[in-house]
């Protein structure tokens, strides 16, 4: 899992810089085979979000006890010190934030959720279902009030809410909850922290009762990933996870065409005797050839785009309606992702001639005018891997609250490099970066105007500034 999330865990599964695999089907095989093999790498695409996202819950929610974001379902587990090049628990973490995460299982009733008030910082929380639809956003751009908020699933409606507070329905009884408290320095550690402390979930019969829960058996936490189901396994696993959340209407079509290979809620393809052995070889090589498929997507979606922003991937995510590649792509890239309206992200991983980004060269982003935001904006560098990059000054990220030096014009010129600028006054616009190592730009535009939206989205508006070589 990986980028475009405020701080989402999980570990890379794709890397833009590797050269794309090819996936074909081979010549030799029957129509039988090859009509269950594009059927099949259909629903490796439409899945594979499912999929992560419970790898993910199985691996974040294991421990018993709390361990940074990691713990019990039903409860906040927080990030709560800066993140620096040694925060390895995380993929991308945010150098001007601070993550709260919490898993709801709501199938033993509904949670009650606590919004604290929130004076000098930003934060939001955000829900995402199994299908990594970000469906609610909760904080300071939505001008959320502070109170209590029973969250029901679709078979809690008729429940009752206690007087004072709210309904937030849900569609499934599974959320993620990925909450971010701004961050403006380390010396704001304690007051987000305090803010953190807030962000609570009670289940409602405990709330109306009064009664507090049993503490969490300590138990040692798993000792490896949370491994991905291989072969056939894949949609064996996949049918048991759409009959557990089950699809939106608007993919009937799509399940309707599935279950012609044997694919679909509750179906277990690997132990379906009527599926002929093209079937059953055509789906088997589909899996194989599927994260080959989804990186050439992947590519895709980046050259797509590649001009109009400027060298970035960068769109609307978070919502995806039939759009089955490109949430399988983000699923990768960017598993976590917000809706635009909460957060618009651009990411390059080459410089704007399309050569991959190298540690050991200097470039330079000028910024003519800073991004139409209402809660500002971040630039953080990250290795291949996704962390943080070590360096002497220990700065991790340029934000609208930097004290950066402006050109006559009001431009700001941004270095990043592996070493110190020459010229003084360049110092405080710099983002080091190691020597001899890839590396990408990831730039944060938080609460953009609703104005400049669609602008920025069609790359008509504002754009990230362009990355160069000096000569």
């Amino acid at each position: 899992m990986r980028r475009l999330g405020l701080v989402v865990p999980g570990a890379l599964l794709l890397s833009l810089l590797c050269p794309p695999a090819q996936a074909t089907i081979p010549a030799a095989h029957s129509a039988e085979h090859d009509a269950a093999y594009r059927i099949g790498l259909q629903a490796y695409a439409y899945g594979l979000p499912l999929l992560t996202t419970n790898q993910t819950f199985l691996a974040m929610t294991g421990p018993a006890v709390a361990q940074g974001v990691y713990g019990p379902v039903n409860a906040f587990h927080s990030n709560t010190g800066a993140n620096t090049a040694a925060s390895t628990a995380v993929v991308a973490p945010g150098a001007t934030s601070l993550s709260s995460i919490a898993w709801l299982d709501l199938t033993t009733g509904p949670q009650v959720l606590h919004v604290p008030k929130v004076t000098g910082h930003s934060f939001v929380l955000a829900f995402l279902d199994p299908y990594t639809t970000n469906l609610v956003n909760l904080g300071t751009a939505s001008k959320t009030p502070p109170g209590d908020y029973v969250v029901r699933d679709p078979s809690q409606r008729d429940v009752a809410v206690p007087a004072g507070t709210h309904a937030l329905d849900v569609d499934y009884s599974r959320i993620w909850i990925i909450g971010s408290t701004q961050l403006k320095g380390p010396r704001d550690v304690p007051a987000v922290n305090a803010i953190q402390d807030g962000y609570t979930l009670t289940s409602l019969q405990e709330y109306v009762s009064g009664t507090a829960p049993a503490p969490p058996v300590a138990t040692a936490p798993p000792t490896a990933a949370v491994a991905a189901p291989a072969a056939l396994q894949f949609f064996d696993t996949l049918g048991r996870l759409l009959q557990q959340f089950p699809p939106p209407p608007r993919d009937a079509p799509a399940l309707r065409t599935f279950a012609t290979v044997g694919i679909g809620p509750g179906m277990t393809p690997s132990q379906n005797s009527q599926l002929s052995a093209e079937t059953v070889q055509g789906l088997a090589d589909a899996i194989a050839a599927g994260p080959a498929e989804i990186k050439k997507a992947t590519d895709a979606l980046v050259r797509a785009g590649f001009t109009r922003h400027n060298g970035y991937l960068l769109g609307g995510f978070g919502r995806y309606g039939t759009d089955y590649v490109k949430r399988a792509v983000i699923s990768q890239i960017g598993l976590g992702a917000f809706v635009p309206e909460q957060a618009i992200y651009a990411m390059a991983w080459t410089d704007t001639s399309g050569r991959a980004l190298d540690g050991s060269r200097r470039y330079v982003l000028h910024l003519t005018a800073p991004p139409p935001t209402r809660e500002g904006w971040s630039l953080t560098v990250y290795d291949v891997n996704g962390a943080l990059i070590a360096n002497p000054i220990n700065r991790y990220a340029l934000t609208s609250s930097s004290k950066l030096t402006r050109n006559r014009d009001g431009s700001i010129d941004i270095f990043v490099q592996p070493r110190q600028p020459a010229q003084a006054s360049r110092r405080s616009n710099w983002l080091p970066v190691a020597a001899g190592q890839g590396f990408e730009i990831t730039w944060r535009l938080f609460a953009p105007d609703a104005s400049a939206i669609p602008g920025i989205l069609q790359g008509t508006g504002w754009q990230p500034p362009k990355t160069t070589r000096p000569t």
